[in-house]
């Protein structure tokens, strides 16, 4: 029996493009194409633009393209991941940019009608700061005297030496004056809730992220679930961070100590890292999220990041 090739679901197996071409639109910004085809969002079907600043962004969603052996395959959201983040963060552009040039009417400034992109993210993002992975810490060692079996150092120690550098960089150059207290040292398995301050500080601090930026930071939260690796990745390799980066007395500090990947990858699964260097991995599980954890971080990176990086 011979099929119809003319079927959509026919169609929809092959790949209908030779070659992926990366052009520039009238703002310079990076253009995607499918031979003469402008790869759109896939919600929106808006075509997808990529600053001029993230040249490597641009590339790595090109080359996304050209690894998909069908059309049927543009389908799955984790075979487009870069593809998916960038037009998710274009979208926010576009919603930030339509806000910045018009005045909301009464009709639509009940909160249902008015809620954006940032907003959902922002809301999303806010309450990792009292489940931090960073301030989530052991319980400290028994006291002198009392039966233990401890390992040295012990998994306290090594999330308190990881977590103290990131949280007076970010409390010294990002959020100055935040108090940031460690979740769990009252001995309660309930995370206390970060002072209300502290909030305040950080939702203004997400509120003035460029789209590209916040879009980002949400990729590295979710990923490491913890706002402060997530903030700390932003602030090195953010583009609008590099003032904070060029500080004085930070190409002596941080030379050739970039906070990178495997960095941020660390600090989040300490614990992970810890049990498995006691009892084992398990085999397609443990070495399976470490990478995609990797893989997570690094799109994060690629979509913060651009030529100031």
């Amino acid at each position: 029996m011979r099929t119809n090739e003319s079927k959509p679901g026919n169609a929809m197996k092959k790949r209908f493009w030779k070659d992926v071409h990366i052009q520039t639109n009238q703002d310079g910004a990076y253009t995607l194409h499918l031979d003469s085809r402008p790869v759109r969002n896939p919600q929106t079907k808006v075509p997808l633009a990529i600053p001029a600043s993230k040249p490597q962004l641009a590339t790595a969603v090109a080359l996304e393209w050209d690894l998909l052996p069908s059309a049927q395959a543009a389908l799955r959201a984790h075979l487009i991941p870069l593809t998916s983040i960038a037009a998710r963060a274009y979208d926010l552009a576009l919603q930030d940019a339509a806000a910045a040039t018009s005045s909301p009417s009464p009709e639509s400034s009940t909160p249902q009608s008015s809620r954006t992109i940032r907003d959902d993210i922002i809301q999303t993002l806010l309450p990792y700061l009292d489940t931090d992975t960073l301030l989530c810490w052991a319980p400290p060692p028994p006291k002198v005297g009392e039966p233990t079996l401890q390992v040295r150092p012990s998994l306290r120690e090594l999330q308190v030496d990881t977590a103290e550098p990131i949280i007076a960089y970010l409390t010294s150059r990002i959020w100055p004056g935040v108090h940031l207290n460690p979740g769990l040292d009252s001995g309660s398995i309930i995370p206390a809730q970060q002072p209300s301050e502290t909030r305040d500080i950080v939702r203004g601090w997400m509120v003035g992220l460029s789209a590209w930026e916040l879009v980002g930071l949400e990729r590295a939260v979710l990923a490491g679930k913890s706002l402060c690796i997530g903030a700390r990745l932003l602030c090195e390799w953010g583009e609008s961070f590099a003032d904070v980066r060029n500080a004085v007395g930070d190409a002596e500090a941080y030379a050739g100590k970039r906070f990178g990947i495997e960095a941020a990858a660390h600090a989040c699964s300490l614990e992970v890292a810890w049990q498995t260097g006691r009892w084992g991995e398990v085999e397609d599980t443990h070495d399976v999220e470490k990478e995609d954890l990797r893989r997570q971080f690094g799109s994060a990176v690629l979509v913060m990041s651009g030529k100031s990086s």
